[in-house]
Formats: C-alpha cells, structure tokens, sequence
C-alpha cells in the first residue's frame, strides 16, 4: 500500500530544506509549485483557457503567461483571482495526481506531496498524513529578509497572508522544528520516517 504524505509549512519556515532531504534519500517528492508551472505552459488546456479568460494581451512574446501582468490584473480584484484559481487549481491538481501514479507505477513505496498551501487550499483529502515544517515568527522573518532581499514591513506582509504556522502545527501528524540547525532538522526527519516505517 503506498503511502501519500503532505509536506507544508509556513513562507521560509524551511519546508524546501525538508524536500531537498527527502529526494536525497530517494522519496517522490512532488511539488506543487512545479506542478503549477507545468499545468500553464503553452500547448496546457489550463493556458488557452487562461489566454481565453483575460485575453492575449497577458501573453510574453514567446506565448508563456506573463505571471507579473496576470499577477496585477488578479492580486486586487477578488473576482478576477478566483476566475483564474477556478481554472489553475484543478489543472494543478491533475498534473500532481498524474505524477503520483507514474511514481505508483516506478515501484515508490511513499510519496510526498510538497504543497505550501496544503490547508488553505483545502487539499489534505490528497494525503494520509501531513508533516509541517515549523520555525519562530522571528526565524521565518529573518530568512525572508535575507532570502528575497525585503524590508521588514513587506516580508511581515507575505507571512500574514498565509494561514498562521501554529494553526497548521496543530492540524499536523507530525512537526520539524526547523529553527535549528540542518543536522537538527535531519534527525527529527529521520525519526518521523522511521516511526512511520516509511521506505522509498
């Protein structure tokens, strides 16, 4: 019976950290940003319906999305980003079941499904068990910071847009406590995957 794990956290809270481990060991790890990206590219029924929806004028000249321009024309209007949510979080999801039955198929013994906004998209029916990836207000700010160069009040912004990080420890099967060091991290991934008894 193979086994499907959600792996979230917060923004910076070191859930890619977590991933990266889980792919060296050998684990499926499927992820969801990926998954996004690969279900609008051109030729994607996703992509002509967006290009259909919002029109050509969101199109690079190559025929990709122009994410900056679709991303302006959805992040104020409440009806435009649901328009595109409604046509991009099924495709996303598709794309996500196809790669976990061509995992299935390979022989994987687990898979995770690495999907940031696991809750708040509502998806742990894809899922057995979900591990959240934990770490202080005060860490995930710092890491943010210094990770995509913000200054304090925007990085406090993208944090708060997200469903808080003690609202998902609490929804979890486990939790890393990621405010640690990497060999840290390490060893409560390692006894989360042993206490499971999951194999590749």
């Amino acid at each position: 019976m193979v086994k499907v794990i959600g792996l979230t956290g917060g923004i910076a809270s070191g859930k890619s950290t977590v991933s990266r481990m889980l792919k060296k060991m050998d684990y499926a790890v499927i992820d969801a940003d990926i998954a996004a990206r690969a279900a609008v590219e051109p030729g994607e029924p996703a992509h002509s319906q967006i290009v259909e929806a919002f029109g050509e004028d969101i199109l690079q000249p190559d025929g990709t999305l122009n994410r900056a321009k679709l991303g302006e024309r959805v992040f104020n209007d409440e009806a435009e980003r649901k328009k595109l949510n409604e046509i991009v979080h099924p495709a996303v999801r598709r794309k996500m079941l196809e790669e976990k039955a061509a995992a299935v198929q390979s022989g994987k013994q687990t898979i995770f499904m690495d999907i940031p906004l696991l809750f708040e998209s509502r998806l742990t029916w894809m899922v057995d068990k979900v591990i959240v990836v934990f770490a202080d207000k005060e860490v995930q700010l710092r890491r943010l910071m210094a990770r995509n160069g913000l200054d304090e009040q925007a990085a406090k912004a993208r944090i708060a847009s997200q469903l808080p990080l003690s609202d998902k420890v609490r929804q979890a099967d486990a939790v890393i406590d990621n405010n640690g060091t990497i060999e840290e991290t390490r060893k409560q991934l390692l006894q989360c995957l042993d206490g499971w008894q999951l194999q590749p």
